[in-house]
């Protein structure tokens, strides 16, 4: 199957190999295309103020992720225009007809980004101006395709004219209206034409030339050049409406199999189809079949001995009936119970969630829906939905509970996290207190919940504001609890807040645990929001811009379920989609970081943990970056050992070591600056450098000393210091070891 996609960035793997595609095309089909702007394509991806440009690419694959042709697009929002940079399909498409769809999609995007015209270039198809028969015939072809849907070049300037002497087969500016109707004016046009060479031929054009290009452009409107390929009776510059990308939702095709009619029992299968009914009427949601996924996918977040226990104590009750949970023995690992009711209580937490026959089916299989979700994501669709029951949140890493046998949402987060940092945001009325359980102690993957006060609502032991996660996950679990009454103004008060946290925290990836209990007049909580409220939810989340799985939780007021349901996607699928039109700063600055200069006894480990995973310091190094800490710790400003911390949330990001030069008058040595590689290039270094100075500065310093390595490895780090002010002092060759020479580096401060 071929689709059409746009690749957002080169985060994904699925993006990164078919970005490696793309430039291999390039090469192919364009032996003179320059190999520095072919490598920079994907950080003109993820920075879209590299060329003063946004770059839009979209490819052309199939289902095994075959690359067969690309278009990339380049979007001024400011001057309102799109540039087609580059089109291109491989040899053995020739003729198949998708270089007309992907030019199809580029004049769908520009029409809906409302733009004042698309251009492009395109070499000439005069044989007096490029004499190369074989390229002139190509030039042909290419201006006979846009001539279908109206482009022509603009003529009466001196666009074509060569930059220098002796150039030859210079391109026309071709514009294509779409269904504008007229061309362009002058002044827009000159504009256009100063963009295109100052931003993207820079290195060629001299800034006389440019000025003469585009003072040569006088006629008002602009002249295109007649048709001369096609009738202009049957060239059509009308524009298809763009699609939005449907939602992938993989629909737990077994929920129905786990039907427990016991009395109270709200957990039931008509909430499934309840939510598909409204899905299946709004078009905006394709319909994926859930994969297979082994066990193996389970025992990083559950503990092999409650994997166990739910497989064969389902498989052992008859059919029809359920076990409930109603002895509760503290848990003592090495001599679990061996009665089944009281076996249960020893996985549960709580009286209402029963083993049955059915439960472990359907619950393994709504994991397997949660992990086909994560690799549509992957394989780079925006949104994916796992429609399932039973729910997951509840279950932590050795318990069940809350009518959730498997975290659903905590196998995803943490299949993801292999691919880059995910945060898992729970908007169930009720804690999510097994994900909270499962990344306690990791900070790779940030817990966010919003939910009824433990005081008062399931399951009451966890959910609280203070828990905010132990040893490396010091800081990654935020809880949100509101009171009994929340309309959604007040529950927006809350998501903002949570919406900062994930921002500072800067995620590859979003798991969205989606509740829509927190409705008016559900039976399980106390909460008002009304379907506009969850519209505006998603819309907010939406802004985000991550690659987003959404897993169904809780929600049991069946009568609104789906309306409900439908309005949370159409805002976040709108968002998304916003998202995309706009231009939006490269998220490299980090916010939340803290400092602090008081040592702590457990910063001897952090601070070994952080050198070590910078990968730029042997054994023996990490040990003296260790045992610094432990001279401050046990002899405090004697040591003549100084740190500062940087901490963000709670956690360890960077931190600098420094102190007086003994002997000498106000010279200082700055000994270590070391950021954890989660966090650099985000500015903190520099931070923490200028943080450094001030506490130097402040304590009479005038003069800081640095030494680094000469070897390659270190470029990085000596432009760093030379960025900031540092001047080399001095080098001794063969200083580490031969060949590698240190480098000294000296800053004078100035006095305030």
């Amino acid at each position: 199957m071929l689709r059409i996609r746009r690749i957002y960035d080169d985060a994904l793997p699925i993006n990164r190999e078919e970005l490696r595609q793309v430039k291999d095309i390039l090469r192919t089909r364009f032996s003179g295309a320059d190999e520095e702007e072919i490598e920079s394509i994907g950080e003109k991806l993820r920075n879209p103020f590299k060329q003063r440009f946004r770059t839009i690419l979209f490819v052309a694959d199939n289902a095994k992720g075959r690359v067969n042709g690309f278009a990339i697009l380049l979007h001024e929002p400011v001057l309102s225009f799109t540039y087609l940079d580059w089109i291109a399909i491989t040899v053995k498409r020739a003729g198949s007809g998708m270089g007309s769809a992907l030019y199809e999609r580029v004049r769908q995007e520009s029409a809906a980004l409302k733009v004042k015209g698309l251009f492009f270039e395109c070499l000439p198809d005069n044989e007096q101006l490029c004499p190369d028969p074989a390229i002139l015939q190509e030039n042909i072809s290419r201006l006979r395709f846009y001539e279908q849907y109206g482009a022509r070049p603009i003529i009466n300037t001196a666009y074509e004219l060569p930059v220098k002497p002796g150039d030859s087969c210079m391109p026309h500016l071709v514009y294509d209206g779409l269904d504008l109707g007229k061309p362009p004016g002058r002044d827009f046009t000159r504009k256009v034409v100063r963009a295109v060479l100052e931003r993207k031929y820079a290195d060629l054009c001299s800034p006389e030339y440019v000025e003469k290009v585009v003072a040569s452009v006088k006629d008002n409107p602009v002249q295109l050049r007649p048709f001369m390929y096609v009738k202009p009776e049957i060239a059509s510059s009308r524009v298809d409406s763009r699609t939005t990308e449907q939602i992938a939702v993989v629909v737990n095709d077994r929920h129905d199999i786990h039907h427990v009619r016991d009395r109270g029992y709200v957990e039931s299968p008509v909430r499934v189809k309840s939510i598909l009914k409204k899905l299946d009427e709004s078009g905006l949601f394709v319909q994926i079949k859930p994969r297979p996924f082994g066990d193996r996918h389970l025992y990083p977040v559950h503990t092999p001995e409650l994997v166990n226990y739910l497989k064969h104590a389902c498989a052992a009750m008859d059919e029809g009936k359920s076990l409930y949970p109603y002895i509760f023995p503290i848990r003592n690992k090495t001599r679990p119970p061996k009665e089944p009711a009281v076996l249960a209580g020893y996985y549960c937490i709580d009286t209402f969630t029963p083993i049955n026959r059915n439960a472990y089916p359907a619950a393994r299989r709504a994991v397997d829906c949660a992990l086909t979700s994560a690799v549509e994501v992957l394989n780079g669709r925006r949104i994916a939905y796992a429609l399932v029951r039973p729910p997951g949140h509840h279950a932590e890493s050795s318990v069940f509970g809350g009518f959730c046998y498997f975290n659903n949402s905590a196998v995803a987060a943490h299949y993801l996290s292999g691919y880059g940092k995910v945060v898992v945001l729970d908007i169930d009325y009720h804690h999510g207190n097994g994900t909270q359980e499962i990344f306690y102690r990791r900070g790779d993957v940030l817990t966010v919940s919003i939910h009824g006060h433990p005081s008062f609502a399931y399951p009451y032991f966890s959910g609280f504001a203070e828990e905010c996660g132990e040893g490396e996950g010091d800081g990654f679990n935020l809880n949100l609890p509101l009171p009994e009454d929340v309309d959604g103004l007040q529950y927006r008060e809350a998501l903002r807040k949570a919406l900062d946290r994930i921002e500072a925290f800067n995620p590859s990836f979003l798991v969205i645990a989606l509740g829509l209990d927190p409705a008016k007049g559900d039976p399980t909580g106390t909460w008002s929001l009304l379907a506009k409220d969850f519209e505006q939810n998603g819309k907010m989340i939406g802004a985000l811009g991550l690659p987003t799985i959404v897993i169904q939780e809780g929600g049991y007021r069946t009568r609104t379920l789906g309306i409900n349901a439908m309005r949370f996607f159409k805002g976040l699928a709108y968002a998304v989609q916003e998202w995309s039109d706009n231009r939006h700063p490269a998220k490299n600055k980090i916010h939340g970081i803290t400092y602090r200069r008081e040592v702590e006894e457990a910063d001897a480990e952090r601070v070994a943990k952080l050198v070590t995973v910078t990968g730029f310091f042997s054994a023996e190094e990490v040990d003296v970056a260790e045992e610094l800490v432990r001279e401050r710790l046990g002899k405090g400003d004697v040591s003549g050992y100084h740190f500062i911390m940087a901490e963000h949330y709670g956690r360890l990001a960077a931190y600098a070591c420094y102190g007086p030069i003994p002997c000498t008058q106000s010279g200082y040595d700055l000994y270590w600056i070391a950021v954890h590689p989660d966090y650099q290039g985000r500015g903190i270094g520099k931070e923490l450098l200028q943080e450094t100075e001030r506490a130097i500065r402040s304590a009479g310093g005038e003069r800081i000393y640095v030494d680094t390595s000469q070897r390659l490895q270190y470029a990085g780090t000596r432009a760093f210091y030379e960025q900031n002010g540092y001047a080399q002092h001095s080098v001794f060759l063969d200083f580490y070891a031969p060949g590698d020479g240190k480098v000294v580096y000296c800053k004078h401060m100035l006095k305030k």
